[in-house]
């Protein structure tokens, strides 16, 4: 035997030893699932995202001209490529806080007569480089992702909303929809999702309004809108964050004025952990769970209310990890100082924040018979699963990882019922809550995908998943036939550890090799069993 061969055999050795140590020392708990009671279908829009004209999000993002990978357009292929890869299906634009000082028709028309404008929100200059018809046009190379429009109420209002509209979606023979095919897009856009607006119950949003005055013009824009275009999807702005001072009220008034005319209503939510306190940010995902229900509360007893017949479901559009308030998040200052594409936003995630995220995520999906949309916070190096240097190299930050992996698994799947027996841990924002969190999603092709979070700060999860009865079948030999598994994880022994420019790759998600399909004795019952590393998420795969 060579020298390798015996150092091989001994690291083999020893990761079996590891793991066989990893296994006795965790804690158990188990997934049942009920593949016979459905909770809802997994619409494809959960997996949106978000561009806005903010810090590098557009240029040097998306967008650079002159880049090694740039096309004729100068989209970045690199970018692209990975957002194939993220699977991502919706993009919400063009803001955000940029869209409620946004005039769109400066991002329109030949690109060396656009006005360069001051943007309020993040204390920047828009040069309008980009508009619509890049963005259009960058979806189509994505894979044909849908466009998710939102519009100006903040110092804007009901007529250039309907221009909007015109020029997007009417074929021609307007002065509006014409001038849309002068520009080069022959066929209208066939936007059909629109905002409207943009956190209006926020004090630092330009142009916010009271819960009364939001209600009203939402409610002159949508039937507007409908005049023009009745098969338009409309969202109303709902409250910024569950902790806001208004929640509650100020969906219940604004669904008040606008329930029969809207089709969603926007949950906004950001995640960190405050004062250090780990253990509770790791169940932000209890948080997320409340918002949910208590937004649905409300539009059930507003449906109620009115005797109305017509559904309106949420659009969780805004959505993410993000340490607001820290360095990278601070805009610029002073009346001279109003720079294009500064970097801001740019956090560098960690471990930690992908387990979160991906925590985020098995929420959302749980909530799917109520959630039909969602949109990650943002798509490219502002608070974003992709990062990229100008001039330089594009990379998937740790939040990538769970993202991808749920959109290949789940799309066009179905959330089935399933129960969690685990223990609990204490948190200071929630008080007792489960250290093992899972959703279970019977996939397009027959197959379960089960999403599961150990929460545990110290100890790993030996986690059991019952194979449904209907799934098995003996053998000669007493074992299962024909059920396998795979499983990845995402972890790392540092939750601090990150991906950045000079070491890109440091957390991804990896094999579990100790995922196994186990039989009893005769062959009529068995189970996937997997071994969880604390602060972990894992995407389990069950495959017949």
């Amino acid at each position: 035997m060579t020298q390798s061969s015996i150092q091989s055999s001994i690291q083999s050795s020893a990761d079996q030893q590891d793991q066989q140590s990893n296994q006795e020392a965790a804690v158990p708990a188990a997934i049942t699932i009920n593949p016979a009671f459905a909770v809802a279908p997994v619409n494809n829009r959960l997996f949106g995202s978000f561009v806005e004209h903010l810090g590098r999000c557009v240029y040097t993002g998306i967008y650079e001209p002159g880049h090694p990978t740039a096309d004729e357009h100068g989209f970045r292929q690199d970018v692209i490529d990975l957002v194939r890869e993220l699977g991502v299906t919706t993009v919400r634009y063009p803001g955000g806080n940029f869209v409620s000082g946004y005039r769109w028709e400066d991002g329109v028309g030949p690109r060396d007569l656009r006005p360069r404008r001051l943007d309020l929100a993040w204390h920047s200059t828009e040069t309008n480089a980009f508009g619509l018809h890049e963005m259009a046009e960058w979806l189509e190379k994505t894979g044909g992702n849908e466009l998710m429009e939102a519009v100006n109420l903040g110092t804007r209002g009901l007529q250039e909303t309907l221009d909007l509209l015109e020029y997007a979606n009417i074929p021609g023979g307007t002065a509006l929809s014409d001038a849309r095919r002068a520009n080069g897009h022959e066929q209208p856009f066939n936007i059909r999702m629109w905002c409207l607006g943009n956190e209006m119950d926020g004090p630092w949003q330009l142009g916010h309004k009271s819960a009364h005055d939001y209600g009203v013009l939402a409610t002159e824009v949508a039937r507007g809108m409908r005049q023009i275009d009745p098969d338009v999807e409309l969202v109303v702005c709902g409250s910024s964050s569950h902790g806001m001072a208004t929640f509650g009220e100020w969906e219940r008034t604004v669904l008040e004025h606008a329930y029969d005319l809207v089709d969603f209503v926007s949950c906004h939510a950001y995640y960190k952990p405050e004062n250090g306190d780990i253990a509770s940010f790791l169940a932000s995902g209890v948080d997320m769970d409340g918002f949910i229900r208590d937004v649905a509360s409300t539009i059930d007893a507003v449906k109620a209310r009115r005797k109305s017949t017509h559904d309106v479901a949420i659009s969780f559009d805004e959505w993410n990890v993000w340490y607001a308030g820290g360095d990278a998040s601070r805009t610029p200052e002073g009346v001279d100082n109003w720079p294009v594409a500064p970097r801001l936003l740019e956090d560098q995630y960690s471990a930690l924040d992908a387990v979160v995220v991906g925590d985020l995520l098995i929420t959302l999906l749980k909530n799917a018979n109520r959630v039909h949309a969602a949109s990650l916070a943002q798509l490219v190096n502002v608070i974003a699963p992709i990062m990229t240097e100008p001039g330089g190299p594009a990379w998937r930050q740790t939040i990538f990882y769970p993202f991808a992996a749920v959109a290949a698994l789940a799309k066009g799947g179905t959330v089935l019922e399933s129960r969690t027996d685990c223990g609990t841990y204490a948190t200071a924002a929630y008080g007792d809550v489960s250290t093992i969190d899972s959703v279970t999603v019977r996939c397009a092709d027959g197959s379960l995908a089960v999403f599961v979070t150990n929460r545990s700060l110290e100890m790993a999860t030996e986690l059991s998943v019952p194979i449904p009865e209907s799934w098995l079948r003996e053998d000669t030999a007493g074992s299962v036939a024909g059920v396998t598994a795979e499983a990845r994880t995402l972890h790392d022994d540092d939750i601090n550890a990150r991906n950045v420019l000079d070491d890109q790759n440091r957390v991804t998600l990896q094999p579990n090799p100790t995922v196994r399909v186990e039989s009893d004795s005769a062959g009529t019952a068995a189970s996937v069993r997997v071994t969880l590393p604390p602060v972990s998420w894992t995407a389990l795969h069950i495959i017949r």
